[in-house]
């Protein structure tokens, strides 16, 4: 897909952006949330926020999101995009890659320096709702916006496994070839997850 522009953030929506829908018992997502009286998507996605960053268990099982109350944007955008379809609610799940730097995504600034680097390719997982890309898991005020995709696709809450690391992977091979051509593959991979635990650590 074309690049968005740089001219305005390229996420522009968070959990107030989705539509106010009631869930029905219609499913297993929809029985969880409503078990915590959470009665409309949108309290769904503001709960989801609300919950501290983290992996869970087993990123295969997003409902694990709200067991173990914690969750990436991955896992967190996958339980929104399962509980939509649920009720009916065309809500995409997207997977963009842009580059990752300490103002966009503050603290990976640390990890990224000692490798003397200023950035790296991330997958980023969030929504896309009526052609307005949504997010619930990056605190806007405290970083500066993404500003633009370098690649955009829609996945399934299925493919947020190894279909999305095989294309994480894929665009860090070709970022290494051309920026740091003296890392290996699982150098560069390591770097980035390097980044990814220092976002998990409590602050």
């Amino acid at each position: 897909m074309t690049p968005a522009s740089s001219a305005r953030p390229a996420i522009t929506g968070d959990a107030d952006a989705l539509p106010d829908v009631p869930i029905a018992a219609s499913g297993p997502v929809s029985t969880a949330f409503r078990a915590r009286a959470l009665g409309t998507l949108r309290t769904a996605a503001r709960y989801v926020r609300d919950l501290p960053y983290g992996r869970v268990s087993d990123r295969a099982r997003p409902v694990l999101v709200l067991e173990e109350r914690r969750g990436t944007c991955t896992t967190k955008h996958a339980l929104l995009a399962m509980l939509a379809a649920e009720q009916g609610v065309d809500l995409a799940l997207t997977v963009g890659i842009y580059e990752m730097n300490e103002a966009n995504t503050p603290g990976v600034g640390a990890v990224l320096a000692a490798h003397g680097l200023a950035t790296i390719p991330e997958a980023h997982c969030y929504l896309t709702w009526q052609g307005q890309r949504i997010d619930v898991t990056r605190a806007v005020a405290a970083s500066e916006p993404i500003a633009r995709f370098l690649h955009e696709e829609r996945i399934t809450p299925a493919q947020i496994g190894e279909h999305k690391i095989a294309m994480h992977r894929r665009f860090l091979e070709v970022w290494r070839g051309h920026a740091r051509p003296e890392l290996d593959a699982e150098q560069a991979w390591r770097i980035r997850e390097d980044c990814i635990a220092a976002l998990s650590d409590p602050r």
